[in-house]
């Protein structure tokens, strides 16, 4: 496709941000559609980048990592194009082999499969197996017990950790930010509202957004509208089109400010259960998040706020006196195998979404993917596994 080629990005997390960035800068002409739904997972997500914990041969888990090594290099091309705030930065993270107590059950879980941690050492193992092939995992170091509290002053004192010195920290909000409006300068459009995909004779065409009418004709689409993707191509002819398995997973999350404390250095906190911790200076600390299958309900609840809060209080008992300033929620896109949806659905359409939990993480590299695909080019990336006409189905429920 040439230059002139014009590509229709519907959403605007962190995944269709990344997609319109990277078509914006090499001179596409690109439209975003904006959704105006509540709970877009990208404004409400923590921003921990560290995907080095799961299972080495999980897709969803390189792509993770194709992500983080992604990220120094997005940060520089944003630079460039004058976006210096985005939050990004290397802190490292303590991963925890054990709690002082158990799980309360909130529905947070840290750390992917590698969640049921025996020992420091089998950690400190399985990390250093990856070395080879993802040198940013960076220094990996057993820490005795007290050692992870003069790091995160707040934790238990009884606490011991596996330190990962390449883990990062990303503020979505600003991420997010700065590639849409690095898309703008570039000549990206952007429009507020929601869009109905067109087709002809099998094709998709374009889109209409809803609120205006305008009617914008396109040689592709990107549906990146992440909890919202099967809504998006639910009246589309193609079958695959209209049986997408993707939909949303409620996250709660609270920030708390923790009053003459500089958290700015402070470390990532990957417990086996309960909620992960991520400082942002300059005093503030995110406790999240529950997984909750509770559709679209955006609403904070009484019993996800005091599960991470009582959580909390276990894992960091000097977070005691933080303030409670902010809760958020946010819809993850999940797939009822847990991976996402990333490629060419029909003639003309390209899906990228269903990242779940490592959407900060992984969404840079995904958009760039889409954007690669939507015009038509080969990568060298094995996408195979997140074909989003493989035949995937939500588990029964009673009464079905």
């Amino acid at each position: 496709m040439s230059h002139s080629t014009r590509i229709v990005v519907v959403g605007a997390g962190i995944v269709g941000a990344s997609v319109a960035y990277h078509l914006a800068r090499r001179g596409v002409a690109v439209v975003i559609i904006e959704g105006v739904a509540a709970g877009p997972a990208t404004g409400a997500g923590a921003g921990i980048i560290c995907p080095w914990t799961g299972p080495v041969k999980d897709p969803a888990c390189r792509l993770g990592a194709d992500g983080a090594r992604y990220y120094p290099e997005l940060i520089s091309m944003l630079a460039e194009d004058g976006e210096t705030g985005t939050g990004y930065q290397q802190v490292g993270a303590l991963c925890l082999a054990g709690e002082p107590a158990a799980h309360t059950g909130t529905g947070a879980r840290a750390g992917g499969a590698a969640a049921d941690r025996a020992s420091l050492r089998e950690i400190e193992a399985h990390m250093s197996s990856q070395l080879p092939d993802y040198p940013e995992i960076g220094d990996i170091s057993v820490l005795p017990t007290g050692v992870p509290r003069e790091l995160f002053p707040p934790l238990a004192g009884e606490l011991s950790a596996v330190w990962i010195g390449g883990a990062a920290r990303i503020d979505g909000r600003a991420i997010r930010g700065s590639l849409l409006r690095a898309a703008a300068r570039h000549g990206a459009r952007r429009v507020a509202g929601t869009a109905v995909l067109t087709e002809r004779r099998g094709r998709v065409t374009g889109v209409v957004e809803v609120t205006s009418s305008e009617d914008i004709e396109a040689d592709a689409v990107v549906v990146a509208a992440g909890a919202w993707t099967a809504q998006i191509c639910a009246e589309l002819s193609h079958a695959a089109a209209r049986t997408l398995a993707i939909g949303p997973q409620r996250g709660q999350i609270v920030h708390l400010d923790v009053p003459g404390a500089d958290t700015g250095p402070w470390p990532v906190v990957l417990p086996a259960y309960g909620p992960y911790l991520l400082a942002f200076p300059p005093s503030r600390v995110v406790l999240g998040a529950t997984r909750e299958d509770a559709g679209f309900d955006d609403r904070v609840t009484a019993g996800g706020l005091s599960g991470l809060l009582a959580d909390a209080a276990v894992l960091a008992p000097g977070l005691a006196d933080a303030t409670v300033v902010e809760t958020r929620v946010g819809f993850r896109p999940v797939t009822p195998d847990g991976l996402p949806l990333l490629g060419a659905l029909t003639d003309g359409l390209v899906i990228a979404a269903g990242n779940g939990p490592e959407g900060l993480t992984a969404g840079p590299w995904t958009g760039r993917a889409a954007a690669a695909l939507a015009l038509g080019e080969r990568l060298p990336a094995d996408l195979r596994a997140f074909d989003p006409a493989r035949p995937l189905r939500w588990p029964a429920t009673p009464g079905d």
